[in-house]
């Protein structure tokens, strides 16, 4: 009884988690003021000659869409590599979108939208057996980088309360080496069950714990009919 009640008190702890993280996910924005600077944000914005056509909303929305936004704490975006033994710097690169099949039809493309994309198949690394397909915009030169700062302007709403309970409890299971318990009461032994169509790991193999005989007589009956 004694260890049925500890038992339960570790799922009791869970679900205080999960419904105190759900109460601070919950609990909103506040802006910041003034807002703080950190790093620098690049993404894709129309060319000047294209931003000036007559085509100009027809690509900006087929940009909003399909543009991509990287962070760096350097203005000018240098990553370190390594090229012949030596560590050199270089651009980080970036580029559009290019959705999958899935995605490009959750995107709600209008004909004449999708008639700027071609389909592409992208090969494994190792296999080099083709993989899934992705739609790339045919024109991407109609687009361009620009770097900005990044800007922080609002922060989460903080409870004071909430978070020393969390921490609690972390701390609670973490000093007494309780996680691996608590995971084993929530889902079993094996945790990926459902993997193998939710069927226990004795039930995959149908002659797990049969003797040798039991085996060549099943077989031997299924042979004979």
């Amino acid at each position: 009884m004694q260890y049925e009640d500890f038992e339960k008190f570790l799922i009791q702890l869970n679900e205080e988690n999960r419904e105190l993280y759900q109460r601070k996910r919950n609990l909103g924005w506040e802006p910041l003021v003034p807002p703080v600077q950190k790093g620098w944000k690049r993404f894709f914005v129309l060319r000047n000659d294209v931003a000036r056509s007559k085509h100009a909303d027809f690509f900006q929305g087929i940009l909003k869409k399909i543009n991509t936004y990287d962070w760096s704490y350097r203005k000018d975006f240098l990553v370190r590599r390594r090229r012949f033994g030596k560590k050199v710097y270089v651009v980080k690169g970036q580029k559009l979108l290019e959705p999958h099949e899935y995605h490009f039809a959750k995107l709600c493309f209008n004909e004449k939208e999708k008639q700027m994309f071609r389909e592409e198949h992208r090969y494994g690394y190792w296999n080099r057996k083709p993989g899934n397909k992705v739609y790339v915009f045919n024109e991407p030169w109609r687009f361009v980088l620009v770097v900005k700062p990044n800007f922080i302007t609002r922060v989460r709403i903080r409870d004071e309360v909430i978070e020393a309970r969390l921490n609690a409890i972390d701390y609670y299971l973490e000093r007494n080496c309780l996680e691996w318990k608590q995971q084993k009461i929530l889902y079993g032994n094996c945790r990926w069950r459902h993997w193998h169509g939710g069927k226990k790991p004795w039930e995959i193999n149908g002659f797990k714990n049969w003797p040798v005989e039991r085996i060549l007589d099943y077989l031997k009956n299924e042979n004979d009919d």
